[in-house]
């Protein structure tokens, strides 16, 4: 299992068919799925899985699961997908907390983690996350994440708020260079 992310509280790693059960679980709660279509069955939350190794192999970053270092507890997953947005890829911050989890800032801290990664060791110029409008909660995280509401598009069915931001829109002293997982990335 590769590190890839550590901040003061959490750990992010690329998953394994071993998380399967933890995946499951945390798509198959109501709560946690509330803003997507539906919750998902064991066979989807596999091919949500399989999707994130593939990503692993193809991009270098995908969603990671996140744990707690104190217990080494997972609790959710957090990272960097790329999504195709009107014909054009874009490395996108997601973040997704299994219900016992939420309300202690995990999802700032690891979005921030995976902000600086993006800019810092990929090289991306812009990162973004696709928020449904009424998904409060998602978008204050996006905004302690430093990310700007923009333009509202369709993705996957569903309005969404692109929110964004700019590497350079940054102060360079927040960018904290990371010191595991040396894979890299282009620019889109």
């Amino acid at each position: 299992m590769t590190t890839v992310l550590e901040t003061e509280r959490l750990q992010l790693r690329e998953m394994v068919p071993g998380d399967l059960d933890f995946v499951a679980t945390m798509l198959a709660d109501p709560e946690v799925t509330y803003y997507y279509e539906r919750r998902f069955t064991r066979d989807e939350a596999n091919a949500w899985l399989d999707r994130q190794l593939n990503r692993y192999a193809h991009d270098g970053h995908g969603l990671w699961l996140v744990l707690e270092r104190a217990t080494a507890s997972p609790i959710g997953q957090v990272g960097l997908a790329m999504q195709e947005l009107e014909g054009v890829r874009r490395p996108e911050i997601g973040w997704l907390l299994h219900r016992p989890f939420w309300g202690k800032g995990y999802a700032t801290e690891a979005g921030i983690a995976t902000r600086d990664a993006a800019f810092a060791r990929w090289g991306y110029r812009e990162v973004i996350s696709l928020i449904r409008p009424v998904n409060q909660p998602s978008r204050r995280v996006a905004e302690r994440v430093g990310m700007r509401a923009g333009e509202c598009v369709q993705f996957h069915g569903f309005e969404h708020i692109v929110y964004a931001v700019e590497a350079a829109a940054l102060p360079h002293e927040r960018m904290r260079p990371m010191k595991r997982g040396n894979r890299t990335g282009g620019q889109w």
